[in-house]
């Protein structure tokens, strides 16, 4: 009789169907802010950029996130900015194209917020970061299409991933700012 419990019990958690997501781009944006001789804000993103997303049903507290970014294509409306955050000043793009998150956890906070910790690899440096998620729902679009949607932001240090360029102005700020905002809106497209 145990013995048949256990199997009920495991074919059970077996129905729970694993789901696949990939990133709807033309409504996702993977972007940053970063100061400017700390009067102003500088924004930018990156246009070339994959995801694999999986979840147990539609549970996000679930979700294996690996999420990858092409750092030449980067995007900040200036082609001379663009060519030197390529260079080895900054992204390095020639020696290391590829920058990478690894989820570990998405932990749920309240009704729609969760904290999303991994591992960004950026260069040769790999860190443990905690993003905020703030869950905006999920929806059927017109073609019969399943989306979530999403908004994840947090902040990192751009100096503790080798991107050291820091001229500094006449009072001794930093041109560019240390801490760089990321913001990041992910329309996710339901695959099985």
């Amino acid at each position: 009789m145990r013995n048949i419990f256990f199997l009920l019990v495991f074919a059970a958690s077996s129905l729970i169907a694993q789901t696949n997501w990939s990133v709807d781009k033309s409504h996702s944006k993977v972007g940053f802010s970063v100061s400017h001789l700390v009067i102003t804000d500088v924004d930018g993103f990156f246009k070339d950029y994959d995801a694999k997303i999986t979840t147990n049903g539609d549970d996000f507290s679930t979700a294996n996130i690996e999420f990858t970014v092409n750092t030449a294509s980067i995007f900040t409306d200036n082609e001379n900015r663009d060519k030197h955050l390529r260079s080895d000043d900054f992204f390095n793009s020639e020696k290391f194209p590829k920058m990478t998150f690894k989820g570990k956890s998405m932990r749920k906070v309240s009704d729609n917020k969760y904290k999303l910790v991994g591992d960004l690899t950026i260069r040769d440096v790999t860190k443990q970061v905690e993003l905020d998620v703030k869950y905006n729902g999920m929806v059927k679009d017109p073609w019969g299409n399943t989306k979530a949607g999403f908004k994840v932001t947090g902040e990192i240090n751009r100096f503790d991933y080798n991107l050291r360029w820091n001229n500094t102005i006449e009072t001794g700020a930093l041109v560019v700012g240390r801490e760089v905002e990321l913001i990041i809106d992910l329309q996710l497209v339901k695959k099985s």
